[in-house]
């Protein structure tokens, strides 16, 4: 049986893209090209079978500087090169010349179906590779204010998140996972009054609740956990509480104002070790529930950042940034100018109560990535943070820290329909359905794959109704199924009493001579690069297109030929195709954080 040595589709690139150089560098010996010309050699999937496997362009892009047409510089390529590859042997049977000068290459089918054997040796690490030469990368994601569950909406940026990780991770990158935990701030501490109003209601206090406090029903449990821990520990008359708090905004007052006051009266009543006490309730409560929900969503993460742990580092890069000149005094503030840098409007670090703002945590987390030697750092954000970027960038650049090392990937929410109905997310309000919701719904297979079957900044609508169907109109089902059907086809081997030989089947490979067989095989050898690019730019639905691609081609395949025939060469080398599905199918599940179930 014919082994040529190149195992999957990028081998045969590269190879291809070799014999186009050296025929190239023979030209330029015998004077036919310019001897500085130096072409970027581009290679091409065809759309069309019937032109081949493979195409160049390289005759028209030196037809300029050869000063002659592109068909007659092709045919003096394809000599060059088929004379090479019948040395070879490595599986180009021909090339020929096609339109204006293009060069099409045609594969071997003994050479296209190489690549089962490579995928049946290698198994789970098929499509890996050290592109990435272990470089440190970081990766943040999700970092919602613990302020509430995860919802629908961060659900999106959880699997994205975890999956472009794990994508960077099978290509050879160093990968550290990172939730930026936001537990100081006006937020969280809005979340702690809200939870000692709710506290003292169960005191039996009365009283109309601010309109900008956190509602959900999550907010009663925390409260309940405090008064049966503590009991009337931290009870205070609501006649006391609401004693010259200006008016909240249904009474013709400020809302926001409201509840700085209350926020205020809640640390001055409680005094700052009982006010910790019902902060940490809230904050403890709350990350344990995400944590949890991120675990049972199959994210797990290497670091939880706590923003408090920036305390005493927020002003020492203050400092540093005033020292070089970017920071001024305006109206009692400090400013960063950022405009300097490219931002649209400079920045308020230091309020002039001598509050530091939330950028300039920003800023302080920043430094300390890098600080930590990552390479490449990835926020993964919600698209309403497009506005931070380039804020964020001139603070690295006034840093003298290199902007170009940060990639920041915008997430759309998803939105959720029930129906024709829109359901309405709100984590103020409590009036929103949570992650924990939709993957009782839906499952979590379901979840990690719509979730990032389409690209992170675009719109996102999430169909309940498609995630549950067991059909081909659903991806994820559809790809599970194909999976399954492999499996199945070992069960019925076993009801007939028949044993499958995976030795005979590779070695009679060569007796796959239908499209649909070659099809597999050629859609099997892309693995490694979609793999690599859908890694490399960050791009997680090429992955999901791919799989669905593949499983459509098996059942296509499947559909029409029968697998267990009369002939056992014929039968193994059928089996031994299907398995070699099967183990990309769910190798590219494993990474989408997707079970390849045996039986459906």
């Amino acid at each position: 049986m014919f082994h040529p040595k190149w195992q999957n589709l990028a081998e045969m690139k590269e190879y291809i893209a070799g014999l186009i150089q050296s025929a190239v560098d023979t030209l330029k010996a015998s004077g036919e090209l310019p001897a500085e010309v130096s072409p970027k050699i581009m290679i091409d999937n065809t759309r069309d079978k019937s032109h081949g496997d493979f195409a160049s362009n390289i005759a028209l892009t030196l037809a300029k500087p050869a000063g002659k047409p592109p068909r007659q510089i092709a045919e003096r390529l394809c000599s060059i090169i088929l004379e090479q590859a019948i040395v070879d042997k490595k599986g180009v049977e021909k090339a020929e010349i096609a339109g204006p000068g293009f060069i099409n290459f045609f594969v071997s089918s003994a050479s296209s179906f190489a690549v089962v054997t490579d995928i049946l040796s290698s198994g789970e690490a098929y499509g890996r590779s050290d592109v990435g030469k272990n470089q440190k990368v970081q990766v943040e994601f999700v970092s919602a204010n613990p302020t509430g569950p995860l919802h629908v909406g961060h659900g999106r940026g959880a699997a994205y998140g975890a999956t472009v990780a794990d994508l960077l991770a099978a290509v050879g990158f160093d990968v550290q996972r990172e939730y930026y935990v936001n537990d100081a701030g006006r937020q969280m501490n809005i979340l702690a009054a809200s939870i000692w109003l709710r506290y003292l209601e169960l005191q039996g206090e009365k009283f109309t609740f601010p309109c900008n406090g956190y509602k959900g029903e999550y907010i009663y449990d925390i409260a309940k956990g405090l008064s049966n821990d503590h009991g009337e520990k931290f009870k205070h008359s609501a006649e006391v509480v609401f004693k010259n708090i200006p008016a909240d905004e249904p009474a013709g007052g400020d809302k926001e104002i409201h509840i700085d006051a209350l926020i205020a009266r809640c640390k001055t009543l409680l005094g700052e070790e009982d006010y910790l006490t019902v902060f940490d309730a809230g904050l403890d409560n709350i990350v344990g529930d995400i944590k949890d929900d991120l675990g049972d969503f199959g994210v797990h993460y290497q670091n939880w950042f706590s923003e408090k742990s920036l305390s005493d580092s927020i002003d020492g890069v203050i400092e540093q940034l005033d020292k070089s000149g970017h920071i001024y005094e305006k109206e009692g503030a400090l400013w960063f100018r950022s405009t300097e840098f490219g931002d649209d409007k400079d920045r308020v670090v230091k309020r002039d109560n001598g509050e530091t703002t939330y950028f300039a945590s920003d800023i302080a987390y920043h430094k300390n990535k890098f600080e930590r030697g990552f390479a490449q750092v990835i926020n993964i954000w919600g698209a309403d943070h497009h506005g931070y970027i380039a804020r964020v960038k001139a603070a690295l650049e006034a840093l003298e820290l290199n902007p170009e090392q940060l990639t920041v990937k915008l997430v759309q929410f998803a939105i959720l329909y029930r129906g024709t109905e829109r359901v309405q997310m709100s984590t103020r309000s409590g009036s929103f359905v949570t992650l924990r919701e939709l993957r009782e719904e839906v499952s979590n297979d379901a979840a990690r794959f719509f979730y990032v079957t389409r690209k992170a900044e675009q719109h996102m609508d999430f169909d309940l109704e498609l995630a549950k169907s067991e059909s081909k109109d659903n991806p994820v089902y559809y790809i599970q199924y194909a999976h399954a059907r492999i499996c199945s086809v070992l069960r019925k081997l076993a009801e007939q009493n028949i044993t499958w030989n995976q030795e005979n089947g590779l070695a009679n490979l060569e007796l796959l001579s239908l499209e649909h067989e070659r099809d597999l095989a050629t859609k099997l050898s892309k693995y490694p690069e979609v793999l690599n690019n859908a890694a490399i730019n960050l791009e997680p639905h090429a992955l999901t297109h791919y799989l669905k691609e593949l499983a459509a081609d098996f059942h296509t395949y499947y559909n029409a030929h029968k697998m267990l025939v009369e002939d056992a060469d014929l039968r193994d080398a059928r089996i031994t195709l299907g398995m070699a599905v099967r183990q990309v199918l769910a190798n590219g599940l494993n990474l989408l954080g997707v079970s390849a179930p045996e039986e459906m």
